[in-house]
């Protein structure tokens, strides 16, 4: 398949690996930021195949990881209300809130629906005039134009029974508050693709000089990932720190114009909260005043609903590349995706699933379901040069 197959070219990749051998020469720490990127690493077993000298961390781009608990437990007050239609991207149903998730809202008799478009709930709403119609907008600026779009769908269908309950979060922000930390390792990034096919990446050359580290854009096949480390690897060994596209067949250093249009018009910048790391000033969107009649959070007063994560839980130390999956002692025994205890253990694209996904909880990891074929190829084409 054109831009799959060749991007999954074990003699190519490893060609990049080889390249990443001869040129390091000192430990280095590189976050990819992105969950995708972090399971295409752990699928493809990239971490295993690197030297010694380079450290991948695995940084807060899961839009699911990052949704605060207080916002699943004001979703679930709201799913379990009668005369409530609540819907969601199906990761969400999972998530653990302080005193159950949706999927048991669902089983105690809540109307909780997957859809795969917000655009789906405002037909949801349009079918069922007689009930209050949520969509759960949560996910980073790649999520954000269609569900922004979704209110301007409803307000010019007249829509009063459409709502949405808001947890966008923005990439930039959350890499100042990695950076500035006192106790940051991350020495250069793999920026996400998908983000920045929305946003450009116009943004990252003043974080890049501001704290001296190389920024890549990446994609999400090994041979993406790869490159991406390449180009990182290349910087930081020659005393460089600047932007770079590596992901030219889909990102551009503007982006989505007319995406970030539909963005701007709907939503305003606000403080968040993001689970695991707490408030980041200014690092994600709210509904502007002239659509806060869709704004779930209100019309179902549920804003002074407060918790508290289990103790037992690390995420917000693994999202920000201070530990790994597997050095939480409730990984993989306490913590499974059958019976999470944080969100990085629930999402598709949180780093514990993917330690647990691919086995790196079991003594011989190759008896997980790895892509094992290709990462033998690439291996052996490492190893044979």
């Amino acid at each position: 398949m054109k831009y799959v197959t060749e991007y999954r070219d074990a003699e190519l990749v490893a060609a990049a690996i080889r390249e990443i051998r001869r040129t390091v020469t000192q430990p280095w720490v590189i976050m990819e930021i992105c969950g995708g990127q972090t399971h295409a690493i752990v699928r493809h077993g990239i971490d295993h195949l690197l030297p010694p000298e380079i450290e991948l961390v695995h940084g807060p781009g899961c839009p699911v990881c990052v949704t605060p608990l207080e916002l699943i437990d004001k979703a679930l007050a709201i799913a379990a209300r009668p005369g409530v239609i609540f819907t969601s991207y199906g990761d969400m149903l999972r998530v653990p809130g302080s005193g159950g998730d949706l999927f048991s809202v669902r089983a105690a008799g809540g109307d909780v629906r997957v859809v795969y478009s917000p655009l789906d709930a405002v037909k949801i709403a349009q079918a069922n005039p007689d009930k209050q119609v949520v969509f759960f907008a949560i996910g980073f600026e790649t999520t954000a134009p269609a569900n922004a779009m979704s209110v301007v769908q409803a307000r010019a269908l007249g829509l009063t029974n459409y709502s949405v309950l808001v947890s966008h979060v923005c990439v930039p922000p959350a890499m100042h508050a990695i950076l500035s930390a006192p106790h940051n390792r991350v020495q250069g990034f793999l920026a996400a693709g998908h983000v920045n096919a929305v946003m450009g990446y116009w943004e990252y050359p003043a974080i890049a000089a501001r704290y001296g580290v190389p920024i890549v854009v990446t994609g999400f096949e090994p041979l993406d990932i790869a490159t991406g480390l390449l180009a990182v690897v290349r910087q930081l060994e020659t005393g460089r720190a600047e932007v770079e596209n590596a992901y030219g067949r889909a990102v551009t250093h503007d982006g989505n114009a007319p995406a970030q249009h539909v963005i701007n018009q709907v939503f305003e910048v606000r403080d968040r909260q993001w689970r695991g790391v707490g408030l980041i000033p200014a690092s994600g969107w709210g509904l502007r005043p002239e659509f806060a009649a869709f704004d779930a959070e209100a019309r179902f007063d549920v804003g002074t609903i407060h918790t508290q994560e289990s103790p037992l839980c690390i995420a917000g130390q693994i999202l920000q590349g201070l530990k790994k999956p597997h050095d939480c002692p409730a990984f993989g025994t306490l913590c499974t995706p059958e019976s999470p205890l944080g969100a990085t253990m629930v999402s598709a694209e949180g780093a514990c699933a993917a330690y647990y996904r691919y086995g790196r909880h079991l003594s011989n990891y190759e008896l997980g379901i790895t892509n094992y074929e290709l990462e033998s190829a690439i291996r052996g084409a490492v190893l044979d040069s």
